[in-house]
């Protein structure tokens, strides 16, 4: 894996982090994406403190000139191998109450900039005959959330889904895997940015209560999985939504 390279999106924080960190103590060179330069910086630094080695670039994914321009850095690196498209937002609201604009602006964040990062990742990979590209999907986009308000997220989610089956048969033929991780209830801030720091105890008791394993998952959890997606070990798995949620997609909320 010496003379490879990660790159990451969604860096600055939580999963995005968490696989920064072990892809370094893997054997990549890093490249940390996200547009919260004091987070993204924290990363880099992180990676460099315990011996390996990272580049951090400010980006907004839903742009697309930052995205080519980061790549445009990226190419002058070791080879790109692996990409985990992980920036994301969750803004709620019934949908007979939502901003238009809000719902526009979680597909835009979530769903075309997992487009955009993926687009150049695919050029750079095919050129160099092959890697593995890992998406963050979510429970959201094969249920619905009994505490309600997850429209805009669950559409954006329902489409990296699609994306992630159609990407993998169409650039099988490359060399290239394309995977899903689909991660359960995380201790991220992601996870809270909806919710009043004086209901977080109870929503976090409440949570915890719907999952089988009885907890949430840290972020080197499902980083975990997404390390082995990127990796040989996963050679044979491609379009697949690997779920990594505790058992929340396994269990009914039926009791007889």
């Amino acid at each position: 894996m010496i003379g490879t390279a990660l790159l990451v999106t969604g860096a600055a924080s939580g999963i995005g982090r968490a696989v920064c960190e072990l892809g370094s103590k893997a054997g990549y060179h890093v490249h940390a994406l996200d547009r919260d330069v004091e987070g993204v910086t924290a990363t880099v630094d992180a990676i460099c403190a315990a011996g390996g080695q990272a580049t951090g670039h400010l980006v907004d994914v839903t742009r697309v000139e930052e995205v080519s321009g980061a790549f445009e850095s990226v190419a002058k690196g070791p080879r790109l191998v692996g990409l985990f498209a992980s920036a994301g937002i969750d803004l709620g609201g019934m949908a007979h109450e939502l901003d238009p604009e809000t719902f526009r602006r979680v597909l835009d964040v979530n769903t075309t900039g997992a487009f955009l990062v993926v687009q150049q990742a695919l050029r750079v990979m095919i050129a160099a005959g092959g890697g593995s590209i890992v998406l963050c999907g979510s429970p959201a986009a094969q249920v619905g959330f009994a505490a309600g308000g997850v429209t805009a997220y669950g559409a954006s989610k329902g489409a990296i889904a699609s994306m992630t089956r159609t990407l993998a048969v169409d650039y099988a033929p490359h060399g290239l895997r394309v995977n899903a991780v689909v991660p359960g209830p995380t201790d991220t801030d992601l996870m809270w940015a909806g919710v009043a720091v004086g209901d977080r105890a109870a929503v976090r008791t409440k949570i915890i209560g719907e999952v089988p394993l009885g907890r949430l998952a840290h972020p080197d959890e499902i980083a975990r999985c997404v390390l082995w997606l990127l990796s040989d070990l996963s050679s044979y798995t491609t379009g697949s939504l690997i779920g990594c949620d505790g058992g929340v997609l396994a269990k009914s909320s039926i009791s007889m």
